[in-house]
């Protein structure tokens, strides 16, 4: 569920496009610019500048803003800044912030990319479960077929077998102890997420990608 690999940028838009509220209309506007660009520091400014325009908005400076720039500091290989960031949208972030939006779950699926690229393995599983753990509030996004993958690559990585994440940081955390069962755990996550995805294109990266991570756990 990289950034790279997924644009969580495109996620987003989905999300917003389907919300009227002026503010998220500009905000989507925006960052769809930004997107489309690939500029992080724009991101950041324009983020910043929606900031000063509307500082009493709490969706969308204690939801949308960290979400978006913690997915920056991902893009720049900075995850422990990341889940620094996403600290303000956790009080809502298992919440439904608008009534005709379905998905949201945005800030818990930043910051399991987050801990996986800070090579957190259980932190990123428990991260990614909660989406699994919430169907009413995923609905029909993507992310919840994405999850299944996060959550293998969590527990991929949480026993040391590899599963295609980015390099660990210079700094690598404490990690938590193996689990004895969590490559079973991992096949299981992956079978998952391909029975959600069985009827896809198989030429689509993120599957390609995932099918050759599975590879390694066998």
């Amino acid at each position: 569920m990289s950034i790279e690999k997924v644009p969580l940028s495109s996620l987003i838009a989905q999300a917003w496009e389907e919300s009227r509220g002026t503010v998220l209309e500009e905000v989507k506007r925006r960052f769809e610019e930004l997107a489309r660009a690939g500029d992080s520091a724009r991101a950041l400014a324009m983020a910043d500048d929606l900031n000063k325009e509307h500082p009493l908005d709490t969706l969308l400076n204690g939801y949308w803003l960290p979400t978006i720039r913690a997915a920056v500091e991902i893009g720049r290989n900075d995850p422990s800044k990341a889940i620094g960031l996403l600290q303000p949208a956790a009080p809502y972030e298992l919440g439904t912030p608008i009534a005709s939006l379905t998905v949201v779950l945005y800030p818990v699926c930043v910051r399991g990319e987050a801990y996986l690229r800070a090579r957190q393995g259980s932190q990123a599983a428990a991260e990614f479960q909660k989406i699994i753990d919430n169907p009413d509030i995923v609905g029909k996004s993507p992310l919840g077929a994405l999850a299944r993958l996060g959550l293998g690559r969590a527990y991929a990585l949480h026993a040391s077998v590899g599963a295609g994440v980015a390099p660990a940081q210079t700094e690598r955390p404490q990690a938590a102890p193996l689990q004895q069962d969590a490559p079973a755990k991992a096949r299981t996550a992956y079978q998952d997420f391909f029975a959600l995805w069985k009827d896809a294109d198989p030429d689509i990266p993120i599957l390609k990608q995932a099918k050759a991570e599975y590879a390694k756990l066998k």
